[in-house]
């Protein structure tokens, strides 16, 4: 086995790489069969999803491996291998297995525990096994990970230590309130009818909004999905299907709005956005003001603390506050404020305040001075009161995108009046949420599972080795009875049938004992050489074990094909 994955994911590379290298449908097809075009790979398979691009094959070079795969990626990608690099992680051989069962139990994914990517991991075997890029090794691997994961999920609770990224993505969206009661009575938009699209729908239908709308580029599709919401046993939710021409209308009366759709552009602009809250207030819509303290004229210094009286380690990053304001310079003393003032006028401070101006400043100051007592020079520098802000008002519209390359644009998040919760500000949630106990009892099955992959692979690896030495001697039996039949042409056919049933017990009985125990090695770490010593000890024909071992590979096809056709039937 030389299981080799090079990929990235959110634990790696940040969102904006993420969605940048995002594959879609065709690029996938493409990649693989240029993998198993390529000299080091003989299968290949591909798990993207939302947060992780991957590329699994089975190389006989490691670093040429290595080194082809990354160029392939960054090829079907499109972003340049220089600058994807520093992104990718490399697992090989039973790291590799590792890696993979352990995202396929959500241990990997953004929301620990969480259960999709079971689905997209099958997802991936079975366009594999279309494009017959999958042969025995990748076969045998994803199909023990899809068992490993449904072990973790009915074993342990590992379900409680996640969610869905839809339902996480939902409770970013309620700030702290439970979903049930922030999602009552409201009115849903969902972009896209795919599963994370469908998941979406009924899990807001479920949390008890009032009216789930769905929005499609393929009506038939957004209807399935409203018909079903509607027949649920589950909910008593309205839900209808429109088409996507009709989100700018939907979206003036939604709630909340959920999109995840395999668009490669946004599908809301910020524009549209703004206008949607503006037909539903009645109101234009405010563009927060996110300018960088130091360039907004104070909140940050920008210069040196020499000779000022203020604890600038205090205010770095203090909501309101200016060096040049108020809440600096109040109950100073005036010897402090001619420091204040003279540290000011050395030009240590950005004054790009567009409030005040220098001279305004100047004056306060001089007011302020007069009118507080002298009492000498402070022993050491003030900590003022920053200034508070006043809370902002709960927002019109909540906007959940899940998709990747994002379908709402980034520059939504400075609209007042606007939450939009994105792949990018989940990664930051998830970065800070809670593993539960259950993690480890999975780890442990994680490790178990990885550990009988191992031994069956290498048991596997030398039963070619066995069937060519097992077929070996019997043709030496065969060869043997004939030789005898010509020595002894008298001989009955009862008297020929016990010789020869004799001479192949014999056989067997010799042969058994060391094929037994040589499996039983060869399972075990490092036993890989011992088929290399069966086939030097008895002079086996390498062409022979190659012919067992392309048997075995068309044996499994073939499996794998009628298991697919008894699934369309």
């Amino acid at each position: 086995m030389s299981l080799l994955v090079v990929g990235l994911s959110h634990r790696s590379a940040p969102v904006s790489v993420l969605e940048r290298a995002t594959l879609t449908a065709d690029a996938q097809v493409k990649l693989l069969q240029d993998t198993v075009a390529a000299e080091p790979a003989t299968e290949a398979a591909v798990l993207a999803t939302c947060n992780r691009i991957e590329l699994y094959a089975d190389v006989d070079k490691f670093h040429a491996g290595v080194a082809e795969l990354s160029t392939l990626l960054a090829q079907h990608s499109g972003v340049g291998l220089e600058e994807l690099t520093p992104y990718l992680y490399v697992h090989y051989e039973d790291r590799a297995v590792h890696h993979l069962f352990s995202v396929a139990c959500g241990l990997d994914s953004m929301v620990v525990g969480e259960g999709q990517i079971l689905g997209q991991i099958k997802d991936a075997l079975a366009t594999a096994q279309e494009l017959h890029t999958a042969g025995r090794l990748l076969n045998d691997l994803f199909q023990q990970a899809l068992r490993t994961g449904k072990r973790a999920h009915s074993e342990t609770g590992i379900d409680r230590a996640g969610q869905s990224l839809v339902t996480f993505g939902l409770e970013q969206l309620s700030a702290g309130t439970a979903v049930e009661a922030w999602a009552k009575g409201k009115r849903a938009l969902v972009i896209g009818a795919g599963s994370m699209s469908s998941l979406a729908a009924a899990t807001l239908a479920r949390a008890g909004v009032a009216e789930v709308v769905i929005a499609n580029r393929t009506p038939d599709r957004a209807e399935r999905l409203a018909q079903i919401l509607t027949e649920g046993d589950d909910t008593d939710v309205l839900a209808r299907a429109v088409p996507m021409d009709a989100v700018p209308a939907e979206l003036t009366r939604a709630d909340v709005a959920v999109s995840c759709t395999g668009a490669t552009g946004l599908v809301l602009t910020a524009e549209a956005v703004a206008a949607a809250v503006e037909g539903r207030t009645g109101t234009p819509v405010a563009v927060r003001d996110e300018t960088p303290a130091s360039a907004a004229g104070g909140l940050a210094p920008a210069g040196t603390d020499e000779g000022c009286p203020l604890d600038l380690s205090a205010v770095q990053g203090a909501t309101g506050f200016s060096v040049m304001g108020e809440a600096a310079v109040a109950g100073m003393d005036a010897a402090t404020l001619e420091q204040h003032a003279a540290w000011v006028d050395r030009g240590t401070v950005d004054r790009r305040d567009s409030r005040r101006t220098p001279e305004v400043e100047a004056e306060l100051i001089t007011a302020l001075a007069a009118t507080v007592a002298a009492g000498g020079r402070l022993p050491e520098r003030r900590r003022p009161e920053p200034v508070v802000e006043a809370p902002r008002p709960a927002p019109a519209l909540a906007l959940l995108d899940l998709a990747m390359p994002r379908d709402i644009d980034a520059a939504v998040h400075r609209l007042l009046g606007v939450r939009l919760v994105d792949i990018e500000s989940l990664a930051e949630a998830s970065a800070d949420a809670p593993m539960a106990a259950d993690v480890d009892l999975v780890r442990r099955i994680v490790a178990d599972e990885v550990a009988a992959f191992g031994a069956a692979q290498r048991a596997a690896h030398i039963t070619p080795t066995v069937v060519a030495l097992r077929t070996m001697a019997a043709d030496v039996v065969a060869n043997e009875i004939a030789r005898l039949d010509g020595r002894l042409p008298g001989l009955d056919e009862k008297q020929r049938g016990e010789i020869t049933q004799t001479v192949r017990r014999v056989v067997d009985k010799l042969l058994h004992a060391p094929t037994v125990r040589v499996k039983q090695l060869a399972a075990e770490p490092g036993g890989a050489g011992y088929a290399d010593a069966l086939r030097t000890l008895f002079d086996l024909d390498p062409e022979t074990v190659a012919a067992v071992s392309r048997a075995d590979d068309r044996d499994t096809s073939d499996s794998t094909e009628n298991a697919k056709n008894r699934g369309r039937e």
